[in-house]
């Protein structure tokens, strides 16, 4: 790579004239007339009693605020945002739905639930993707939006205290304002709620740098299935008395308890943040980048995203389509890759990352680059990678799948279901505007091995479904990888938990499940069936 071409990359400014759209917020998107066929979808269990008027009064009686067909307080359509989740994939008939605003409301709920027999699904932003926080058939819908307070912050110890029903983008925006960071950032924070986020253990866009929730979650407040609440709001890092029971909780989809508060440590917010996007012409080439880009910036490396070209065509159509210019790179290749830091000195860390540019120029192991050098190109950087899922759902019906396998085999998956499904007959080229198939966009996290698949359809169907499952869950089985990274199994994946855990697993966890919900009544027919 040339002087000029270096001098060019850490100068220009290809983005400054560009009226972007702000960062993604994550919106439910329009229904469409196409429905998934859920082929898989458990039979409504007679061991539940069906709701009835004489349940809502009961509830209504505890419960601050109550919507629901049976007393005309709202009507189907009303419920649809709470029965139905927001892919349109899967579609619940529940007729009571509850918002609680305190925990011991949740825990009356709970009790009388309990005693009647009643199934509950709990309920946070229902922002997930593998329908596990609505109703497969009549269950009583829970929802925790009124559960919204911070209830405690210590500025030195950067622990937070918060109610499970907060949205992940208010707690940062919250701990913005005190120097502080949440250690989890999604596409979904404009609706997603961090209870939700510890219930499904969800991942995200900083885990390279601040790690799983396993790890910076110090308690829980939880509401059991019997309406006992299980106070383990610990602000210490440090226990070892016994069994550290919140991890239980961690990642269980709200199948043994009801997560009504949290206590997270939060970093420092990083003062200095910067964010390259670079084109490559191969998978093998974004390996060597995050190879690269872990030896020259070390601790202030702070998320490392790919995505391929029809990730990348699919966002250029999406923001043409809403005004957006679509020129980023000079020159384009089949895969690109993000780059961002994030300290505490910016000369310091502009050092570092200039030093890197260098040496990836030098060396053409990139084949063009782009330098944010305002706030302005930084979030429209980001934009880039952040708005892939809402490009593939605005071009179709998107089935989403959400894997983990070494970091050398992740693309390989993408190349295999694509080849897949061309030999069954629904994929032609790369895809076709008008064929079963539009496109099979590839994208992920580089640094924990997690890749997302967006096969985006004309329409939800049997048969593209047939070909793409139980094959997508196989082949990452044969690579000793886990079928869900960070979505969750929900009701989408429950049925195919052996493809990543063996019989001894599954077999705990069955265990667990009946020794904290005998009846089976909280979040029934998802995660372990």
């Amino acid at each position: 790579m040339s002087a000029p071409r270096l001098a060019r990359l850490l100068s220009r400014r290809p983005l400054a004239s560009r009226r972007s759209a702000p960062l993604p917020s994550f919106v439910r998107s329009t229904p469409s007339l196409s429905i998934r066929h859920g082929s898989h979808l458990p039979p409504r269990s007679t061991q539940f009693t069906k709701p009835t008027q004489q349940h809502l009064d009961a509830l209504k009686a505890i419960s601050s605020s109550t919507l629901s067909t049976l007393d005309g307080s709202a009507t189907e359509e009303e419920l649809r945002s709470f029965n139905d989740d927001w892919m349109n994939k899967y579609h619940g008939k529940g007729s009571i739905v509850l918002k609680p605003k305190s925990t011991k409301e949740v825990g009356e709920i709970m009790k009388y639930c309990y005693e009647n027999d009643l199934a509950v699904v709990p309920q946070g932003g229902n922002t997930g993707l593998v329908g596990g926080s609505n109703p497969v058939h009549d269950e009583i819908i829970l929802n925790l939006s009124n559960l919204n307070q911070i209830r405690s912050f210590d500025e030195v110890s950067g622990v937070l205290v918060a109610d499970g029903g907060v949205i992940l983008e208010a707690a940062d925006h919250f701990l913005a304002e005190k120097g502080f960071i949440f250690p989890l950032d999604l596409g979904a924070k404009g609706s997603c709620h961090i209870g939700g986020n510890v219930s499904t253990n969800a991942g995200g866009l900083r885990l390279l740098r601040y790690g799983s929730l396993h790890g910076s979650v110090l308690g829980l407040e939880v509401v059991l299935p019997d309406g006992r609440i299980w106070n383990g709001l610990s602000k210490l890092r440090k226990d070892n008395t016994g069994f550290d029971l919140k991890q239980l909780f961690i990642g269980s989809e709200g199948t043994i308890g009801i997560i009504t508060a949290i206590s997270i440590l939060c970093p420092r917010r990083p003062s200095a943040m910067n964010v390259a996007v670079f084109s490559l012409e191969s998978y093998e080439a974004v390996q060597k980048v995050y190879a690269e880009a872990k030896g020259h910036l070390g601790e202030i490396l702070s998320a490392f995203e790919f995505f391929d070209k029809q990730s990348y065509a699919l966002v250029k159509k999406h923001q043409e389509e809403n005004g957006g210019e679509r020129k980023v790179f000079e020159t384009e290749g089949d895969f690109y890759c993000l780059i961002e830091t994030g300290g505490s000195n910016s000369e310091h860390d502009e050092a570092k990352l200039t030093g890197l540019l260098e040496h990836l120029m030098e060396n053409e192991m990139v084949l063009d680059g782009v330098l944010a050098q305002d706030s302005t190109q930084f979030q429209s950087l980001w934009s880039l990678r952040e708005l892939v899922p809402e490009s593939a759902g605005k071009a179709g019906s998107v089935y989403k799948y959400d894997v983990s396998v070494p970091v050398g085999k992740m693309y390989g998956l993408v190349e295999k279901m694509r080849a897949k499904l061309r030999d069954g007959g629904v994929l032609e080229g790369d895809g076709k505007a008008e064929g079963p198939i539009r496109a099979v966009a590839g994208y992920g996290h580089m640094g924990d091995g997690n890749l997302h698949i967006n096969i985006v359809a004309n329409k939800y169907t049997d048969e593209v479904e047939k070909i793409i499952e139980p094959y997508i869950y196989e082949i990452v089985a044969e690579n000793e990888g886990s079928i869900s990274a960070e979505h969750g199994l929900g009701v989408m994946k429950a049925p195919y938990i052996g493809y990543s855990k063996n019989e001894t697993s599954v077999e705990l966890m069955k265990q667990i499940k009946q020794l904290f919900d005998p009846k089976g009544l909280l979040n029934p027919y998802k995660y372990i069936v």
